[in-house]
């Protein structure tokens, strides 16, 4: 029996929710639900939690466990988390150049805006508006 097949059906005969057992381990029910779906692993201290939990051994517990498709199921939740990092960098910084160019963007009308005005009260201040 796989992790995920096993987990499912400990839960079960105890009677919990994916929410009650999820709050034991303090994660989410949705974790309960990735763990159970078999899509990721717990981590070594939510094993041991899990084991002592449901007053189990670590070999009952994860025993007939595929460490291969672990491995890469940890490795796939490593890079999903790096993509998400560069992601969120990425909008941060996109963030701050949008600010700066409309901060920019300001600055200039309030410099147009200023001229403009000057052009109105000074027309005939020559050394103001070179012309040729």
């Amino acid at each position: 029996m796989k992790f995920n097949e096993k987990l499912l059906s400990i839960r079960k005969k105890q009677g919990l929710s994916q929410e009650e057992l999820g709050m034991e381990l303090e994660v989410s029910r949705q974790t309960i639900s990735k763990w159970e779906a078999g899509q990721s692993y717990p981590d070594f201290q939510r094993l041991v939690m899990l084991s002592d939990y449901f007053n189990m051994t670590l070999d009952e517990l994860v025993k007939d466990v595929d460490f291969q498709d672990v491995r890469e199921k940890n490795l796939t939740d490593e890079k999903v988390s790096s993509i998400f990092r560069d992601v969120q960098r990425s909008k941060d910084l996109l963030t701050k150049i949008y600010k700066f160019a409309c901060i920019l963007g300001v600055i200039i009308l309030i410099l147009i805006c200023i001229g403009f005005i000057a052009h109105l009260l000074f027309p005939n201040i020559e050394w103001l508006w070179v012309t040729k």
